[in-house]
């Protein structure tokens, strides 16, 4: 195998042609996970695409809500996108080879993706605690303006980031295995194959862990504690369950997502003891199975979305 050797501040950094993903070579049942996760891959396309493409024809779902709701549609598309064909193709044609530019190009996909879902939540968060909390001043507080200005600060702030975690990786010198013990390029088993320092490295991916985490996390919970004191202050116990009711598929897919990224990523920065079969599992499973469930939990259940679901579908009959 030939490495390209390229100088960085007077030292010799010796890059790869590539990487190997190994990660589910010692799986017992490759096939049926593989098979498991196009049927998931399918239903993320399609309910998502159906999501984005009912509310883009609806003049009269062009409303901050909704804007939120193709934020995620969009966000869940890309993240199955970056990681479940890889799979699929390594399964199908026995190639886990990866060039090295192509692994950079995944990586980036991947966790600005991560990234962006986890503001995605906090921006749907905000747009219930605005509804709920500050009924009257709603059509000045959260206008398609202002929430597409939160979005796009979103995007603006995670693919910056994750431009700057990318680049740094390219100073790290690979000259012994090439291994990575994952379903995909994945940030800390490849800088973990560096020969060279990368303390800098694993500091960022600790910093952004912590960050693009905590940050929405916290955000959602003020939000929800605000949305809690709001309802508890109704006099009538129906009105406070009708806006309660309003959040629980939001909260729902709040713990599909957090729960297992908390869990998987701040332990695979910091306990090197955790189970590699485990982490590479639990981390496709958390990483695959929200962008899927999202537009099922959450926008095709609000009443909105389904009536125009249900009369799209009503009228395709007709037509055939």
């Amino acid at each position: 195998m030939s490495f390209l050797r390229t100088v960085f501040n007077d030292s010799v950094i010796i890059h790869p042609p590539g990487f190997y993903i190994i990660g589910f070579e010692t799986f017992p049942y490759i096939s049926v996970y593989i098979i498991f996760l196009t049927f998931v891959y399918v239903v993320t396309l399609v309910f998502n695409i159906l999501l984005i493409y009912i509310i883009a024809r609806d003049h009269c779902l062009h409303t901050p809500k909704f804007l939120a709701v193709v934020n995620l549609a969009v966000i869940d598309v890309l993240l199955n996108t970056s990681t479940i064909p890889s799979m699929i193709k390594t399964f199908l044609f026995k190639d886990n080879f990866i060039p090295f530019n192509l692994c950079l190009l995944q990586m980036y996909v991947y966790y600005s993706v991560v990234s962006l879902e986890s503001y995605a939540l906090a921006i749907l968060a905000y747009d219930r605690m605005i509804a709920i909390c500050f009924p009257l001043r709603q059509n000045s507080v959260n206008t398609v303006t202002i929430m597409s200005c939160i979005v796009g600060l979103t995007w603006i702030y995670s693919l910056g980031r994750v431009a700057y975690s990318t680049i740094i990786m390219t100073r790290l010198s690979f000259c012994n295995s090439v291994r990575v013990f994952s379903y995909f390029c994945d940030y800390a088993p490849v800088f973990r194959l560096a020969c060279n320092d990368y303390t800098l490295q694993w500091s960022v991916a600790s910093a952004s862990s912590m960050v693009n985490l905590m940050a929405p996390f916290s955000f959602i919970v003020l939000s929800y504690g605000s949305i809690l004191v709001t309802v508890f202050r109704m006099k009538s116990v129906s009105s406070r369950m009708k806006a309660l009711a309003t959040c629980v598929e939001h909260l729902v897919l709040v713990a599909v997502f957090y729960i297992p990224i908390f869990s998987i990523f701040l332990l695979g920065l910091y306990v090197r003891s955790i189970d590699p079969d485990q982490r590479v599992l639990s981390l496709s499973l958390a990483s695959c199975i929200p962008p899927c469930v999202n537009p099922i939990v959450y926008s095709l259940k609000t009443k909105e979305i389904k009536t125009r679901a249900l009369a799209l579908v009503h009228r395709t009959k007709i037509s055939v």
